[in-house]
């Protein structure tokens, strides 16, 4: 049991460093890029979760919760590649 959980974390460290690789590599690709629709594509991002942040106050303690996902195309290959090279090795 053990070890399936342990290679559950490794997989799950493969698919966040491609993503946030992959989203690293689609802005400088955006941004070398000439003005047009490819640089739209590596532009394009789409924003999934709690926007804005949702906040609790009972008088003595503030509690705030949110966060935000931006997945862009260079993103998702890089998860592609993350679970490929998770394979291999």
């Amino acid at each position: 049991m053990a070890l399936l959980q342990r290679n559950f974390w490794i997989f799950l460290v493969f698919i966040l460093l491609g993503a946030f690789l992959g989203s690293i590599l689609g802005e400088i690709l955006g941004i070398v890029a000439p003005e047009g629709p490819l640089r739209n594509i590596f532009l394009k991002a789409f924003k999934i979760g709690i926007d804005p942040a949702f906040t609790l106050n009972i008088r003595i303690i503030t509690f705030t919760i949110g966060f935000t996902f931006s997945i862009n195309l260079m993103s998702i290959l890089g998860m592609i590649i993350g679970v490929y090279l998770y394979k291999q090795s």
